[in-house]
């Protein structure tokens, strides 16, 4: 290591100081910033604010979205990547061009088409309401548009892994006699379970800090259907600054929390 060091020439040395300065004015800054702000009336404050209703409310919200929507795209994201990684069909570059749609599109887009369809005066508006089924501006459609934007994590980390992997090991078990599940949970699912892993992981940040298409569909109602990114915009907008930052921290902490899991499972899967 001492060698390499010694090698470095001035410009992979400026490029490294750089990158580092960069790093502390983009990420280190802002979560400073953030921190000073939200204590700077003290701990007591920071801790009314923190535990005030609403945004607990805002905060409970936000982890039941995230329990809804990160199971159903993994059982989402299994299927496809085994779908379309181990198996020929008609539609197959159909369903590949299908999982981008939600990282080509704005999730305001996104918000905006749901209401499209599901609103009172969309194209299904009419037959959900005269079934007493409400979607918009309540909490399904916090869930609908969080599975939209979220979907493609799971399958986009499988997809690569399970086609590098090919079908040999399936085949095998297959030609011993073992059944599709016991194919799955003692053949693929050992060999893809970090990648799996890490795909959840990026789908649960996603969904936890998810703000655009939420905001268009919830109706923002306070205490309601507030998640806490549209809690902390509400708060700002109250001139509540240093509530917006004690909400924001928590916001903060589980996306640390979140790339220091992601770091860990890089590392596993490189090892794998």
């Amino acid at each position: 290591m001492s060698t390499s060091r010694r090698n470095l020439g001035p410009l992979p040395l400026a490029l490294i100081a750089l990158g580092l300065l960069l790093s502390a004015g983009f990420v280190l800054a802002p979560i400073l910033v953030i921190f000073s702000q939200a204590f700077s009336k003290g701990v007591d404050f920071y801790l009314s604010n923190v535990l005030e209703p609403d945004t607990l409310h805002a905060m409970g919200l936000t982890i039941l979205t995230a329990i809804v929507v990160v199971p159903v795209n993994i059982l989402f994201g299994i299927a496809a990547a085994w779908a379309i990684a181990k198996f020929d069909f008609v539609g197959k570059k159909l369903l590949l061009t299908l999982l981008e749609i939600p990282f080509s599109i704005s999730p305001i887009v996104a918000g905006v088409t749901y209401i499209l369809l599901y609103g009172a005066q969309g194209l299904f508006g009419g037959f959900l309401e005269d079934h007493g089924i409400r979607l918009m501006f309540a909490l399904p459609a916090i869930f609908l548009v969080t599975l939209f934007v979220t979907s493609p994590f799971v399958a986009r980390e499988l997809i690569p892994l399970m086609q590098a992997q090919g079908t040999e090991p399936e085949e095998a078990a297959a030609t011993l006699g073992a059944s599709g599940w016991q194919i799955f949970r003692r053949v693929t699912l050992p060999s893809i379970r970090w990648a799996l892993l890490y795909g959840a992981v990026l789908c649960t940040a996603r969904a936890i800090g998810e703000f655009g298409a939420v905001s268009v569909v919830s109706g923002n109602v306070r205490g309601e259907t507030n998640t806490l990114p549209l809690h902390v915009e509400l708060l700002y907008h109250d001139y509540n600054a240093v509530g917006a930052f004690a909400a924001a921290t928590t916001l903060t902490v589980l996306a640390l929390v979140t790339l220091l899991v992601k770091a860990v499972l890089e590392s596993k899967i490189e090892r794998h």
